[in-house]
């Protein structure tokens, strides 16, 4: 078992591996149709004919693939508040396959006597290395029990 992490506890600069996640079609379609039903996502005879050339994951999707591997390889082992902000980038489509995800720790700042926060940067790449989705994500981290007051800003 993992100790739980607080923000002091978290380097900036720190590149975490957050493992790997296989996509397939089928998973694709069936999300798709469920939150995001645009033809390139659901119809594989329209997307082979449209502009991608296939099926592609929605964004919502690969946001979501990838915060299910930030939990499970991060954020599950820190003292997490809350997410505050998430910005997220998708520089080329998520196709079948299979993902994998970083992170790196930005910054950690200890605003509140009870919290800090973290900003990270997260990363997707396909089976190519192609990056499928940039992330930036800002959130509230409890600190140590006892830790010493910050100056307050």
């Amino acid at each position: 078992m993992v100790d739980t992490r607080y923000a002091e506890d978290l380097a900036v600069g720190s590149v975490l591996d957050l493992g790997t996640y296989r996509v397939g079609v089928e998973e694709i379609i069936e999300f798709a149709q469920q939150w995001d039903p645009q033809v390139f996502h659901i119809d594989q005879v329209a997307a082979q004919a449209g502009f991608f050339g296939d099926v592609i994951a929605s964004g919502v999707h690969s946001v979501a693939i990838f915060q299910r591997l930030s939990v499970l390889g991060a954020y599950r082992h820190w003292a997490v508040i809350a997410g505050r902000r998430v910005v997220a980038e998708f520089p080329a489509p998520v196709r079948s396959g299979l993902l994998t995800a970083s992170l790196i720790i930005e910054r950690v700042e200890l605003t509140k006597p009870d919290r800090g926060l973290v900003v990270t940067r997260g990363r997707l790449v396909d089976e190519r290395d192609v990056t499928v989705l940039e992330t930036t994500v800002e959130a509230l981290v409890r600190r140590r029990p006892g830790s010493p007051h910050p100056p307050l800003r």
